[in-house]
């Protein structure tokens, strides 16, 4: 499956937001899961298996639990995809910096000679 077939659902996305902030048995990721999308736990493990299985998550047992983490490999591949683009937007908010900071500049003026 390709990278983005992986992140184009919202409940892979999610579950990797979860993920970001640390290693998350499979029980916690399960329930804030079933509660924002409504699915069965059945439906997240399967979730959870694309993610292992295509090397966006790393599992490990610890008795009987099943602790999850992220894996920054695939998820680098897809920023080093994602350069060639940033230009686009970087080059928009570097055009907006520019707009804000005329703004606030106007805004000081405004404000010393008088006129409010």
């Amino acid at each position: 499956m390709h990278a983005f077939d992986v992140l184009g659902d919202p409940v892979r996305r999610r579950i990797l937001e979860l993920l970001a902030g640390g290693e998350r048995s499979s029980g916690e990721v399960t329930t804030v899961i079933q509660q924002e999308f409504g699915i069965s736990q059945p439906a997240v493990s399967q979730h959870l298996r694309v993610l292992r299985d295509n090397g966006f998550a790393s599992v490990r047992s610890e008795g009987t639990r099943r602790l999850y983490a992220v894996r920054a490999e695939p998820l680098r591949e897809v920023d080093a995809w994602l350069e060639r683009f940033r230009g686009f937007w970087n080059q928009r908010l570097d055009a907006l910096a520019t707009e804000l900071a005329r703004g606030r500049r106007e805004r000081r003026t405004e404000g010393t000679d008088g006129h409010t």
